[in-house]
């Protein structure tokens, strides 16, 4: 599930501001001041796996609703529900649903919640290329992770110029592999059901129930 939940792209982060570019800073601190205005989002997504070394070329769609620590992500046929303390994760196709609590120690795992903060803690950035797409003018920010042993090479994270909003990222992997994960539908302030991250148990009688902590 690791870089499925990679998903987790769009940062916000103010770390080490003397090795940072002024300009990506700036850019930076506005999607992180107008995504933390909302009081949830809604995103439906492309996930792209590539590594031509290794012959894998994979592709899948999935969508996300996140309100502050909480989500409701469906990927792969698999749904995850995490209600601020439990997370619990269904699988129709196994009739199982695994319920433990959040790993936030686990740095391979970026989080829904995370989402739109990974950056946060980790990075140094700078401006990259403007790339026009569509339409839309896309400004990509290069991330570079501050850990030396890190898998990751670099992340590249473009913003709509207009929306400041995440339009896509893409991470590339020091054994080759890039991750590309694009924003096809990004919404915010949907009324949502009261029970959307909440885990009905009942409705699951035939499943086994795995709890794992």
């Amino acid at each position: 599930m690791k870089r499925i939940i990679i998903i987790a792209f769009l940062a916000f982060g103010m770390v080490g501001f003397s090795q940072n570019d002024a300009k990506a800073e700036a850019l930076l601190g506005e999607v992180s001041s107008k995504i933390k205005a909302y009081k949830n989002i809604s995103l439906d997504f492309k996930y792209e796996l590539n590594n031509v070394s290794e012959n894998i070329n994979q592709e899948t769609r999935g969508d996300v609703v996140i309100e502050g620590e909480k989500y409701k992500l469906n990927i792969l046929g698999i749904t995850r529900i995490f209600d601020g303390k439990t997370l619990y994760t269904i699988s129709p196709e196994d009739e199982e649903v695994t319920v433990s609590s959040e790993n936030t120690e686990d740095e391979s795992t970026i989080t829904p919640s995370d989402m739109l903060s990974f950056y946060e803690d980790g990075y140094t950035y700078k401006m990259d290329i403007i790339q026009n797409v569509n339409g839309r003018k896309i400004q990509y920010v290069k991330l570079n992770p501050m850990d030396t042993n890190s898998e990751i090479k670099h992340v590249l994270l473009g913003i709509d110029a207009t929306t400041k909003h995440i339009y896509n990222l893409i991470e590339v992997g020091k054994n080759g592999t890039k991750t590309t994960l694009t924003v096809n539908s990004f919404k915010t302030d949907e009324p949502i059901s009261k029970t959307l991250f909440t885990f009905d148990e009942s409705k699951y009688s035939d499943y086994f129930i795995n709890k794992i902590d």
